[in-house]
């Protein structure tokens, strides 16, 4: 059986490399629900700001979750053919939203 017929889920990796980064997307996407649930409970305190915070980490969670069938599929056939490459734009969108969070925590948290 060649590797052209196999089914996405059979990538041949000992180590599980799609399995370990889906998990490691999906620890991410519950930490941002999690923040997510935090922010609401400073909403009272902190007023309507914070609710770009809780739109933030929402989104980026839905990103995430929207996308990761899409990342592991592409793992799976990088591993198959020989080629992985890095979700870069992932890791870079991902990032920008853990920087604009921490930015404007600060500011909500200052301006309080």
């Amino acid at each position: 059986m060649d590797g052209a017929s196999k089914p996405v889920g059979q990538h041949g990796d000992p180590g599980l490399q799609p399995e370990r980064t889906t998990l490691a997307w999906g620890r991410t996407m519950m930490t941002l629900v999690t923040v997510s649930a935090l922010f609401l409970r400073w909403l009272p305190h902190h007023g309507l700001p914070i609710l770009m915070l809780f739109a933030i980490s929402t989104t980026a969670a839905g990103a995430i979750y929207l996308t990761q069938r899409r990342r592991y599929s592409a793992s799976a056939r990088g591993i198959r053919s020989g080629n992985v490459n890095a979700d870069t734009s992932a890791v870079l969108w991902t990032a920008f939203a853990g920087v604009a969070l921490g930015a404007l925590g600060i500011a909500v948290v200052l301006a309080a």
